[in-house]
């Protein structure tokens, strides 16, 4: 069961690794990132960050909706995460399993001009993706950790 997919540039770090996994009994991440699953230093980092108890899975975008889509991860409580709003758009695309998207940060780019909070920066392209996907019916909201006031966007 997917429990939320989450946009945060940093992946696991201790908003994640600790409140988010708690808050939602989460027993399996998830992080899809085309970047990530070639870069060993970085998957190394992450498999450190990683909650005691939780399982760990990176793969990319289109290897993780195939597992989504074949089912393989229903026997977990499964929470996504990754890297940018671009990266959420394709895994909500390709799995129609994805009802929120929860938004804690981005990098600021050159492109990404467009400032949604003290931690969100969109570009006008991902204003259009967030667009469709509430057109889609799936709710897209800003929040850092739980306990903070959801902002739909």
């Amino acid at each position: 069961m997917l429990t939320l997919l989450r946009v945060d540039h940093r992946l696991i770090h201790g908003q994640v690794a600790m409140t988010w996994t708690q808050e939602l009994a989460t027993n399996c991440i998830l992080v899809a990132s085309d970047a990530v699953v070639k870069d060993d230093l970085r998957k190394t980092t992450l498999k450190l960050a990683r909650p005691a108890g939780v399982k760990l899975v990176i793969k990319s975008i289109d290897d993780s909706i195939g597992a989504l889509v074949s089912g393989v991860t229903d026997k977990y409580r499964l929470f996504i995460v990754v890297e940018s709003i671009e990266d959420a758009y394709r895994l909500a695309k390709g799995y129609d399993g994805v009802k929120q998207i929860n938004i804690g940060g981005t990098k600021p780019k050159d492109e990404a001009v467009n400032r949604l909070s003290s931690t969100v920066f969109a570009s006008d392209a991902e204003l259009k993706m967030i667009e469709e996907l509430k057109d889609m019916g799936i709710e897209v909201e800003i929040r850092q950790v739980p306990r903070d006031q959801k902002v739909i966007l």
